[in-house]
């Protein structure tokens, strides 16, 4: 999966960004959407809302906004959509900010995709949700918060959302079992809870793309997880809840220099998983990409070229599905990436977990996403 081998450098070259001033990009003669969409792919990345002049990975800031124009077709809210932004009471929502970040995107011509409408793990809910008095019948006052919310937002944003991620990260990786929250308990499980919000998804949004979305990965120690994952799928398909793909998060994680090696090793078992899935009939999204260089030394070149060939032979064997039509990243900056907060380095150097560079330079994980979408066989 080496990428001098299969031209990327020579791709990095041509796809290059001439730079200006530090934090500000000038004109790209090519974008990676335009790759993406010769093959009939929408190649996008997270965004989120921020004040006008701040320092952060938002519409409002004009140099991120210029990577967002130019290499993407597809968008997706970073936090601004989930029920901690959106739910500040059982009873209100807030939805100015995101308003705003949906104004800019139709300004600019760029679908929006939802995420999510429950994320459904104790931690993530909001705080007054797992405290919430549901009362002398619970199931009833359960059902009626999750069909409100979820009601609420598909029918605000109507036909502009075309696909959701109507359930995030529902499967304990340590034992592959479905979390509770208050909400499930409630309603007497967290499955009975799980499939109203894809029947009531599919009855605001019938237009919409349904997604279960999850961090299974294929690195080492994420085969508990898959098997639940796995799980929770079979059982969607036979209890028929309207689940249409499995969005893979794709958080990958280095695991040495040598990627081409590491590949091999971890390919076989990925792509019986993802044969699983696709067999069940489910499509596939790539909703949330991007890189932790573990295990790499602290030099930036060798950093950023194992990074490189580890995302280009992840995008290989996931664009090898045709059933796969969209690639996100979760960010197009190391900049912003939420990854440096999250779980920094020991070693104290910064992360690079993304296309561009703190300075929003190209850096040759560019050139790896632009070479497997070039590769990649055109869709119908």
């Amino acid at each position: 999966m080496d990428i001098t081998r299969r031209g990327g450098l020579s791709m990095l070259a041509g796809l290059a960004v001439a730079m200006g001033a530090r934090g500000t990009a000038a004109a790209a003669p090519t974008g990676l959407q335009s790759l993406a969409g010769a093959k009939g792919l929408r190649l996008g990345s997270s965004f989120g809302w921020a004040a006008k002049g701040a320092d952060r990975g938002s519409f409002a800031n004009p140099a991120y906004a210029e990577l967002l124009t130019r290499d993407c077709g597809l968008l997706v809210p970073e936090n601004e959509m989930k029920w901690q932004a959106l739910r500040p009471t059982p009873t209100s929502f807030a939805f100015a900010k995101f308003d705003a970040m949906m104004a800019w995107a139709d300004a600019n011509s760029l679908p929006v995709r939802g995420h999510n409408l429950l994320w459904h793990q104790p931690k993530w809910m909001p705080r007054w949700e797992e405290t919430h008095d549901f009362g002398a019948t619970p199931v009833r006052a359960a059902e009626q918060l999750l069909v409100e919310h979820i009601t609420t937002v598909c029918q605000r944003y109507g036909t502009r959302i075309r696909s959701y991620d109507v359930v995030n990260e529902a499967v304990n990786p340590k034992d592959a079992s479905l979390y509770q929250t208050a909400l499930s308990r409630a309603l007497g499980g967290p499955e009975p809870t799980l499939d109203l919000a894809f029947h009531t998804a599919r009855r605001a949004a019938p237009h919409a793309q349904l997604v279960y979305n999850d961090y299974m990965s294929w690195e080492p120690g994420n085969a508990t997880h898959r098997a639940g994952v796995l799980k929770l799928l079979e059982g969607f398909k036979a209890r028929g809840v309207p689940v249409d793909a499995i969005g893979v998060q794709s958080h990958l994680v280095t695991q040495g220099v040598d990627a081409r090696a590491t590949i091999t090793g971890l390919e076989g078992e990925w792509r019986r998983f993802l044969d699983a899935v696709t067999a069940m009939g489910y499509g596939l999204v790539v909703t949330e990409l991007d890189v932790r260089d573990n295990n790499l030394p602290t030099d930036i070149a060798v950093r950023d070229r194992a990074v490189a060939d580890f995302t280009r032979g992840y995008l290989d064997v996931m664009l090898a599905y045709p059933k796969l039509h969209d690639v996100l990243l979760w960010g197009m900056t190391d900049r912003y990436s939420w990854i440096e907060g999250f779980e920094p380095r020991k070693d104290k150097a910064r992360r690079r977990p993304c296309p561009y560079d703190a300075g929003f330079k190209p850096k040759p994980m560019y050139a790896a996403i632009a070479g497997a979408l070039a590769a990649a066989a055109p869709r119908s």
